[in-house]
C-alpha cells in the first residue's frame, strides 16, 4: 500500500526545537520531490520547504528560513523537518507530501509556493508552540 506516516509532533515552548518525520511505503522516495506543508487555523496553507529529487536543491519560506532544515534519507525511506528557534506563529498543522514531478517541470520553488496536486500526503501532525 503506498502510503506515508508522520511523527514528531507536539507541544513547545518558544525558542525550542522539534523534529518532523515521515516514513514512506510503497514507492520510491528517491524519485519524488518532497514538500512540507502547514495550515494553521484561519489562515491560507503555507509551503513551508521543499526539496528535489535527484540534485537535492531546496527551498525555505521567508518565515522559517534560517530555523527550519528539510532533509532525506532515501536509504531509509524517511523525511524529516528539523525546526530549531520555533515561535508561537509556527502552530499548525504540518503535512509532508510527495510528488513525482517528472522532468523538474515544476520549479522547487513553486513546488512549495504553488504547488501542483502532490501525489501523496502524510496524515497531519500537530504542532503547538506555547509558553
Amino acid at each position: 500500500q503506498v502510503h506515508i506516516v508522520q511523527s514528531g509532533g507536539g507541544l513547545v515552548q518558544p525558542g525550542g526545537s522539534l523534529r518532523l518525520s515521515c516514513a514512506t511505503f510503497g514507492f520510491t522516495l528517491d524519485d519524488y520531490y518532497i514538500g512540507w506543508f502547514r495550515q494553521a487555523p484561519g489562515k491560507e496553507r503555507e509551503g513551508v520547504s521543499c526539496i528535489s529529487s535527484g540534485d537535492g536543491v531546496t527551498y525555505y519560506a521567508d518565515s522559517v528560513k534560517g530555523r527550519f532544515t528539510i532533509s532525506r534519507n532515501n536509504a531509509k525511506n524517511a523525511v524529516y523537518l528539523q525546526m530549531s528557534n520555533l515561535k508561537p506563529e509556527d502552530t499548525a498543522v504540518y503535512y509532508c507530501a510527495a510528488d513525482r514531478n517528472p522532468f523538474g517541470i515544476t520549479t522547487i520553488q513553486n513546488m512549495c509556493v504553488m504547488p501542483p496536486p502532490y501525489d501523496y500526503w502524510g496524515q497531519g501532525t500537530q504542532v503547538t508552540v506555547s509558553s
